[in-house]
């Protein structure tokens, strides 16, 4: 395929968004739902996954892309998610599977547009270039997915960051696409995945040099099958709960899904804990105090405390706070539904797992809602005061 100028024209639609585009979202789960299954799309709009994913890549078959694009552009025409508190993005099909030119003229070219589009198998600063230099502002989210990607990663990032400059197409985040490198690679994964896990470590590292989100590799065994994208098997929640803390340690900040029962263990566990917070509320009062003191570095908890771990306790504290950034407690409603109140997000009872120590960050959060003037109740919803 050749990388021409004309693609640009792809992206110069004038149109409205059905959602606000944000820079940094909350992505802790990415859920793939089929662009051609309407059935499930209409599930989704009950999920609880901070981002789900129009896919007309790996879950729509080749003779029914054409279905998916149409569907998708109906779906966004109709503002069918339009009251949903999810990102609702696309993934289209790679630029050289000469698929991503049909995908972005249908997609891109109804009245709403996606907040943020998934481009599968980038591998060079070429695939990058191919897409930059429209006219409108979409978040883009790029997946690592070979060994040649992984080698030319920071420049790809780096070409990435360039052109987003001066193009609307604003690089959001790194998807870390562990099956397809394993197919480039000829090797066979593993439950521990040493196989891969040079390549996992590195999307992390270049993801942070560039300020992108990294997300973690599918978790593809369930106990019935490993069919991707399959609504009706029951996966395996213990080892999804042992990858999610993994990935979290190794900085991830979320993990894709394909499962809807796999969305509160990954939601949860890339949210920080409750002694995480306490922690680094007690290290920043403790920082400003010696500010005032005129005193540089400092002891805190038997730790040495210096401008980098400061950083990473105003991380933990925003990614615990704000619903735009790294996900954040929300409380918990008596009705079925989800809404956006003010500055508090309620959500329907059971839609996520809460452990004692979340639940109790959450009535931390809500002391004095009560005459909070942010905070609306929304009709046929009541904020619980204790669990």
């Amino acid at each position: 395929m050749s990388f021409t100028s004309s693609t640009r024209l792809l992206y110069k639609f004038e149109a409205t968004f059905h959602h606000m585009v944000r820079y940094y979202s909350s992505r802790r789960a990415i859920l793939y739902v089929p662009g051609d299954d309407i059935r499930k799309l209409n599930k989704a709009l009950s999920l609880d996954a901070d981002c789900i994913v129009m896919d007309c890549e790996d879950g729509v078959a080749t003779n029914r892309k054409e279905e998916a694009r149409v569907t998708i552009r109906q779906w966004l025409d109709e503002g069918r998610a339009s009251n949903s508190m999810s990102e609702w993005s696309v993934r289209v099909n790679s630029v050289e599977s000469d698929l991503c030119k049909e995908d972005l003229q249908t997609v891109l070219g109804g009245a709403n547009k996606p907040p943020t589009l998934l481009l599968p198998k980038v591998e060079s600063k070429e695939h990058i270039q191919w897409h930059m230099g429209g006219c409108q502002k979409i978040n883009l989210i790029m997946y690592i997915e070979s060994a040649r990607a992984v080698v030319n990663l920071p420049d790809i990032c780096r070409t990435a960051e360039q052109l987003s400059s001066t193009a609307p197409l604003k690089p959001a985040a790194l998807v870390f696409g562990s099956d397809d490198l394993c197919a480039s690679l000829g090797v066979t994964r593993s439950d521990n995945g040493t196989e891969i896990l040079y390549a996992r470590q590195k999307l992390v590292l270049v993801a942070k040099a560039f300020h992108l989100q990294a997300i973690d590799m599918v978790h593809i065994h369930f106990k019935a099958c490993a069919s991707v994208l399959c609504f009706d098997n029951i996966p395996d929640l213990d080892g999804l709960q042992r990858q999610c803390e993994a990935g979290a340690r190794m900085g991830y900040t979320g993990k894709q899904v394909i499962h809807p029962v796999q969305i509160p263990i990954v939601q949860q566990a890339f949210m920080p804990t409750a002694a995480t917070v306490e922690w680094a509320e007690g290290l920043i009062a403790a920082f400003q105090e010696h500010q005032k003191l005129g005193k540089g570095a400092f002891v805190y908890k038997r730790s040495m405390i210096d401008m980098p771990l400061l950083r990473q306790a105003e991380n933990i504290i925003k990614a615990s706070s704000d619903p735009d950034n790294a996900g954040m407690c929300r409380p918990i409603v008596t009705k079925q539904g989800h809404h956006k109140a003010g500055k508090f997000w309620v959500l329907l009872p059971g839609c996520c797992s809460h452990d004692k120590a979340t639940l109790t960050l959450v009535a931390r959060k809500m002391q004095g809602a009560a005459s909070d003037p942010s905070i609306q109740t929304l009709p046929g919803y009541e904020l619980k005061e204790s669990w």
